[in-house]
Parts: C-alpha cells; structure tokens; sequence
C-alpha cells in the first residue's frame, strides 16, 4: 500500500505566514506521489495532456498554456517521471474548474486519477469555493466524487472562455457537470 502525500504552501491568517498544507491518503499499490509542478515539468504535462488530445479525448494544450497556468496543476510523479496531472482553476469567487485530468495509461485504474481530483477538491475547499464544475467523456468517472450532470448552457464562463477555441464547438459531446463543496 502506498502512501501519497500533497504538500502545499497556504497563506494563514498566523503570524509565520505560510504553513504546510498536507493531504494524505492510502491508496492499495500506488507508488505515485503528488506535488506541485516546478518549471522543468511543463513539457512533460503538456505531452501527457496532448497524447490524449491527439486521440480527441482532451482539449490540446499549448506549452505557454501550461506555464501559464503551472501553478493551477498538481502532478502525480513515480520514480521520477509525470504519471499523471490535473489542475483546479479558479474562476470566480464562486466557481473553478477541475481540468486537464490525465493518468498514463500504463497508469491507469492504480488510483492516481481519483487522488488528483480528491487533492484539487481539497484545495477548492480550503480556498474557500463553494462549486467546482468540470466538463469530461467520462462522467461516470466523476459521479463517485459527487459531481452531478448539468446542461453546458449553464456553465457560461466556461462556455466563452476555451469552448469557443474548441474545434469541436459546439458539438464535442463532453458532457457538463457540477459539485457543490457547501
């Protein structure tokens, strides 16, 4: 059974300032630990996230978008190689985004995606978000977090923001769907 921690640094009403924000969890035979990214990573995530854009199963990723948004990612890392990313982004004092969630395939059903999610929903709620909203060919998938499934009308921002560059808009069939974190 491996051990899998997320250490994060939070900005605390305290005195000292920053404090370790760790997030743990036992997953059965998963060698994979979780961190920030740091800039070398970002050819690596862009490459993982555009394997599965190349079978049209995500959204392609740009390297300035990656670095761009480097600090909205978490990455999963055995032996020294990326396994897996996703990033939370937030949108609005209400509202992020679960996005670019993608394990090797080598990787897969080991645990590392569902401890990605579980890791960018603790953050969403230690930041304070009270709904998540993603858009995903896999939404079964995501109903064991609690997500439920809403029409993509309903998710404006999101909508305007990439779909519209999306060159399957605005038919792509990902299906839209939301958690309430309150």
């Amino acid at each position: 059974m491996g051990l899998s921690c997320f250490r994060d640094p939070v900005l605390s009403g305290t005195r000292r300032g920053l404090f370790s924000l760790v997030l743990c969890a036992r997953i059965p035979d998963m060698k994979a630990e979780l961190r920030r990214p740091r800039l070398q990573d970002a050819p690596a995530i862009q490459r993982l996230i555009n394997s599965f854009a190349d079978q049209g199963e995500m959204l392609p990723r740009s390297l300035s978008e990656v670095y761009e948004n480097l600090r909205d990612y978490l990455i999963a890392e055995e032996d020294g190689e990326l396994v897996g990313c996703c990033a939370l982004h937030v949108m609005w004092e209400d509202l992020a985004e679960v996005k670019s969630l993608a394990v090797r395939e080598d990787h897969r059903r080991t645990g590392i995606g569902q401890q990605l999610v579980r890791a960018c929903l603790e953050e969403a709620r230690t930041l304070g978000v009270p709904r998540v909203f993603l858009l995903t060919y896999i939404p079964d998938f995501f109903r064991r977090f609690g997500f439920c499934q809403v029409e993509k009308a309903g998710l404006p921002q999101k909508v305007w923001m990439e779909c519209v560059r999306c060159p399957r808009f605005p038919d792509c069939g990902e299906v839209g769907m939301v958690l309430d974190l309150e």
